[in-house]
């Protein structure tokens, strides 16, 4: 958990310089990071609040970097069927790629099984110690960025750090040809869809990653699951 931080640290440090840097006083800057919580579309918003685009834009451009929690939804059901409505709100407002990938490797520890009541506890729990744990380093880095902004060069390249962390995480993952095949259509398509408006590249890699990945599953079926509650 502490390797992984080290470069969220980093990318929410950019982050908060970028967002005085990019225009926003301190006060508008401090209360962004407070409530928006969402690095990439932070960073994907501000050149745009910069050029002043319209609100319109600002939002879809928003919504589309963040259509990939849409999928990690659906790996994080098995946590969260069952919780009250507020608390599945508190859990997507907590919701980043740090804690999602680190879940799903505890799932992979430790599936969550009927006859096995205390692990969908223990997974919850696990949620809930990587997310607040991830929420606090975000913010102490992201707002030291934003105190300091003045004093931090912009030309140190920190956000790659934060970049390599996801990709040293995302390699936990790949266990098998159909995740590798699937993560290596998810680059590719990335990179080959980079110059798409609204970052959409990210959602046309995770189309093309959801979709060979299914289309994996068909030809080459995995041994089935046991039964999720």
């Amino acid at each position: 958990m502490v390797a992984p931080q080290l470069g969220i640290a980093a990318w929410a440090l950019v982050t908060g310089v970028a967002m005085v840097k990019g225009g926003l006083g301190v006060p508008l800057a401090l209360l962004m990071s407070l409530t928006v919580f969402a690095g990439s579309a932070q960073l994907a918003a501000l050149p745009l609040l910069a050029a002043g685009a319209p609100l319109g834009v600002l939002w879809a451009t928003a919504l589309c970097v963040n259509l990939r929690f849409v999928i990690f939804s659906a790996g994080w059901r098995p946590i969260f069927i069952g919780l009250p409505l507020r608390g599945r709100m508190l859990a997507a407002y907590l919701a980043g790629d740090v804690n999602y990938v680190l879940c799903m490797q505890q799932l992979e520890r430790r599936p969550i099984r009927p006859e096995d009541p205390a692990a969908l506890d223990e997974a919850r729990a696990y949620f809930a110690g990587t997310a607040v744990t991830n929420y606090l380093c975000w913010q102490a880095a992201s707002i030291s960025g934003i105190l300091l902004a003045e004093r931090i060069p912009t030309h140190w390249g920190l956000g790659f750090a934060g970049t390599l962390a996801l990709f040293g995480l995302l390699m936990g993952l790949v266990r098998d040809w159909t995740t590798g095949l699937a993560a290596g259509a998810a680059g590719l398509a990335a990179v080959a869809a980079y110059a798409l408006p609204f970052r959409l590249n990210i959602v046309t890699a995770i189309f093309a990653a959801v979709a060979l990945g299914l289309l994996a599953e068909r030809l080459v079926p995995r041994p089935a699951k046991p039964t999720l509650r």
